[in-house]
């Protein structure tokens, strides 16, 4: 993926990774496009980044979804690239009261969105690139957030499928693995003794200017790295 002059959507833009990401591309002489639930929020990174285009959108509703790729495909036709970002994460137990529809809040926001989405924008004839955000948990699932690591090991699974898949669109499909960092996710608090967001998106835009498909930081390399050295050629056998 070239670094610069693409016009860019960011799902969850406004706040942790997809923020810094939004910070970065812009940096790189990128038009950025973000949307998110909260106005309140998308407002502040606007005014701070008068460049940065804001929509609302719950992403958790089908029509919203479908609202925002024909606004895209009307208003911004010449988009380029999306970025799945979005995400939320519950530290719940199976035996927690609310525990089923936390999980389907997780489901809904980190699986279908991003499936839909994928859907939808692969009709837009600009685009020649999906980033799906996906974790370290994909491989090695931590029981105390069970519902967000499936999310992930989905959304790994079927990123490595529709990269298969879209290559005969010459569309380039991209996973960003990140590890623990110092972010909101999940609640304030839990994650501030670890990497901060800067250091994981500097890492992962050297990775993709060399025109890497994983883009890995930290403890999540070792993890993607194990991963492919076992089903790379299962994967190429299957999928010839």
């Amino acid at each position: 993926m070239k670094s610069s002059n693409n016009k860019i959507l960011i799902t969850g833009g406004a706040t942790g990774i997809g923020l810094g990401l939004t910070e970065r591309f812009i940096k790189e002489n990128n038009t950025v496009i973000i949307c998110g639930r909260r106005t309140e929020v998308l407002k502040a990174v606007t005014d701070k980044f008068p460049s940065v285009i804001s929509k609302e959108c719950d992403l958790s509703v089908e029509a919203d979804r479908i609202e925002l790729y024909k606004w895209i495909a009307k208003e911004h036709m010449d988009l380029n690239v999306l970025v799945n970002n979005a995400g939320i994460q519950n530290w719940m137990s199976v035996s927690d009261e609310g525990f089923y529809q936390k999980a389907a809040d997780e489901i809904s926001i980190n699986v279908t969105a991003p499936v839909h989405l994928a859907n939808l924008f692969v009709g837009l004839p600009s685009l020649n690139t999906i980033i799906n955000v996906t974790s370290g948990l994909a491989f090695i699932p931590l029981s105390k957030v069970p519902v967000y690591c499936a999310t992930k090991a989905f959304m790994r699974s079927f990123t490595l499928s529709l990269r298969h898949m879209l290559q005969e669109k010459n569309i380039e499909v991209i996973e960003m693995i990140p590890p623990a960092l110092n972010t909101d996710l999940g609640a304030k608090g839990i994650h501030d003794a670890y990497p901060p967001v800067s250091d994981f998106v500097e890492a992962v835009f050297e990775q993709m200017k060399q025109g890497k498909k994983e883009l890995t930081f930290g403890t999540s390399e070792a993890r993607a790295n194990a991963n492919n050295e076992i089903i790379a050629d299962y994967f190429n056998k299957m999928n010839p």
